[in-house]
């Protein structure tokens, strides 16, 4: 038999990084239930947000955080005994459908000091779920009645110029199991509707209002900007801060790229092609 790969030594700017999943107490209860997340075409945030709090890093060192989306196996579901007051349970329905694009998700702050994503909790909030085949709003796309493993990722910014082959040691990646998901359309589950409704300070009316219809005063601001990343291969969300504009956000990211020679979104995409591999 052929000898096992031996697994990569990470770089001692990764290799130490430990991260605490944020509200895991409300994971577990929706995933004790079977978690639910709505896509929408037009894109819809998470609930639970994915949130976390990061330790380890080099304070000095710069940072990209990242994460994707993968299928836990290759079926599709549906929902049986939607009764109003029994518990419903998924069937496998059978083979997943065709793969969607694999798509990454940059947090808006990327890149960024060890020191700045350490001292606070750091939240996915501007990510979106989508079921639209065509969307050019970088938006992460998956696949109805399907189930999904968040990924998060932490690349660093290695400043070394042949830093494209240190890929695979430059990034470390963390699995929440107790964060997968089935992608809906709807709640299938009456009880995940009513936790939600039960959690999220923003849910009245819940399965009616989507979060773009939020309160002025509390809505996210989040400019779609398309980085050098999705222009060669994968499309990515990475949106504007809340008080630019999209065209001060495409000017902040090529100022970058121009500084770093686009050092940081050339590891990300190097270290997103090893792990898809």
């Amino acid at each position: 038999a052929a000898a096992a790969k031996a697994p990569v030594k990470k770089n001692p700017k990764v290799a130490n990084v430990s991260v605490q999943l944020e509200m895991k107490a409300l994971w577990d209860e929706f995933n004790q239930l079977g978690t639910e997340m709505i896509v929408t075409k037009a894109g819809r945030r998470m609930f639970p947000t994915f949130q976390v709090k990061i330790f380890g890093m080099d304070p000095m060192a710069d940072y990209m955080l990242l994460m994707d989306f993968v299928p836990v196996d290759d079926k599709r579901y549906r929902q049986v005994r939607r009764y109003a007051f029994h518990s419903s349970s998924w069937l496998v329905a059978g083979k997943a459908d065709p793969a969607t694009p694999g798509r990454v998700h940059y947090h808006p702050d990327s890149p960024a000091k060890g020191a700045q994503w350490m001292k606070q909790i750091v939240s996915f909030d501007k990510l979106k779920l989508t079921n639209n085949l065509l969307d050019d709003n970088g938006h992460i796309i998956l696949n109805s009645m399907h189930r999904y493993q968040p990924r998060f990722h932490v690349v660093y910014v290695d400043p070394r110029k042949d830093s494209e082959k240190y890929a695979e040691e430059n990034f470390k990646t963390f699995v929440f199991e107790e964060t997968r998901f089935t992608a809906v359309t709807a709640y299938q589950n009456h009880r995940i509707t009513q936790l939600k409704i039960a959690s999220n300070p923003f849910a009245k009316g819940f399965r009616d209002c989507d979060p773009e219809d939020w309160p002025r005063n509390h809505r996210p601001g989040a400019l779609p900007l398309m980085s050098a990343f999705a222009r060669s291969r994968n499309p990515v969300s990475s949106p504007a801060h809340q008080n630019g504009t999209e065209k001060d956000a495409a000017e902040s990211r090529r100022e970058f790229e121009r500084e770093a020679g686009g050092t940081a979104l050339h590891q990300a995409e190097a270290a997103h092609q090893q792990l898809m591999s």
